[in-house]
């Protein structure tokens, strides 16, 4: 979810103390993320630990090995172990928050003095839709867990299916997090980042710098993606610096080329360019809703 500036953070530039949550919708993305935080935590030299759930252990190594990473001379070492969420959060059979957050200290504990350069930790959090008994603990356990990863030679990723959760869960456990973990970006240019999002649990397309007449096309090539996801749309102009009038008209045409029933949302734009939208009466489409900063905030 954007909620605020600078909270998204590349996998890549993870480090010891980031505690992230990440919502994703797509496969390649899940697989993406997870091969790069495993890989980057064997280079280092720390000791990686991978709970699975919808995916069998089998299948996570088979996405190391399709990253171009052999795990097997790291399993044997014990560098790295991938065992499933029955073996790790319901190894007793049920949750309990503060178990697992002992369970996390002692790994840390255990890592550091084997040798390891620090510790980090990936989970597949889908079964906790399962109903098993203290489920329910879920966001305390995320919320209990920060003081394991601040300030320590330790790092996490909790994975969260927005497939399977409901947005205001997805919301709910990403609020647990200090961070979130920052998708691949649609078009990364000198003065404009496109990047998938969440925002209250719904993807969301987050700007990021100028939208000039030389950006237009790029926008809209992000807007026609994200007019494929399912539900109303969302563009997150929390970082916008600038939009031109070839800009705002993009978001005019996606937003009339949406079937009835479904809107494009422009939240967090600049008070001034809500009230140029407005003059023009560019706010009047049924299918575009606006909302500036401060209404927003």
């Amino acid at each position: 979810m954007i909620t605020r500036a600078g909270r998204q953070r590349s996998v890549q530039d993870m480090g010891h103390g980031d505690h992230l949550c990440l919502a994703f919708a797509d496969d390649a993305e899940q697989r993406r993320v997870v091969s790069a935080f495993v890989s980057a935590g064997l280079e280092r030299r720390e000791r990686v630990l991978y709970f699975a759930d919808q995916n069998a252990p089998r299948e996570v190594l088979g996405w190391l090995r399709s990253a171009g990473i052999d795990p097997d001379p790291f399993l044997i070492s014990g560098q790295l172990l991938v065992t499933a969420a029955a073996d790790s959060y319901l190894a007793t059979g049920s949750f309990s928050a503060d178990t697992m957050v002992a369970s996390l200290r002692q790994e840390l504990a255990d890592s550091l003095r084997a040798g390891y350069s620090g510790f980090r930790v990936s989970g597949e959090m889908g079964w906790a839709l399962r109903k098993v008994p203290g489920a329910e603990q879920l966001a305390e356990y995320e919320t209990k867990a920060n003081e394991v990863f601040s300030g320590h030679q330790a790092s996490a990723v909790c994975q969260y299916d927005a497939r399977l959760f409901a947005p205001a869960e997805l919301d709910a456990f990403d609020q647990c997090h200090p961070g979130a973990v920052e998708l691949a970006e649609f078009h990364a240019g000198a003065g404009l980042r496109l990047v998938p999002a969440f925002r209250s649990g719904q993807r969301a397309l987050r700007v990021v710098g100028t939208v000039d007449y030389q950006a237009t096309e790029v926008l809209e090539d992000a807007l026609e993606i994200a007019l494929g996801w399912p539900g109303d749309v969302w563009v997150d102009m929390s970082e916008l610096a600038f939009i031109d009038l070839a800009g705002v008209r993009a978001l005019i045409h996606a937003a009339n080329r949406l079937p009835a029933g479904r809107r494009l949302h422009v939240v967090d734009l600049a008070p001034l360019l809500s009230q140029v939208i407005s003059m023009v009466g560019w706010d009047e489409a049924p299918s575009l809703v606006v909302g500036d900063r401060e209404a927003t905030a």
